[in-house]
């Protein structure tokens, strides 16, 4: 089986509260010099077949219309490498 991976961040433009909610905490935590925390989501998707241009480009479409909301947010689709 193969793995396709969307991650799917926030556009720049964008206020991200939740990351900026990270960054100020990250400090009070000990980790100190993190100067911006953007949030995002990762969908791992498991192909039954191979995957080819037709399959990323169903996973495009999918990412495209229901997993990532793309007047807010950008989405990238990448094949995972086995053993990671």
């Amino acid at each position: 089986m193969a793995r396709v991976v969307v991650d799917v961040m926030l556009k720049p433009e964008i206020l991200d509260p939740q990351g900026q909610a990270v960054q100020r905490a990250l400090p009070r935590l000990g980790f100190a010099g993190i100067a911006d925390v953007r949030q995002g989501k990762r969908f791992e998707l498991e192909l039954e077949g191979p995957v080819d241009d037709a399959a990323l480009a169903r996973i495009r479409e999918a990412a495209e219309t229901f997993l990532a909301n793309t007047v807010i947010e950008d989405f990238v689709v990448r094949i995972e490498e086995e053993g990671k």
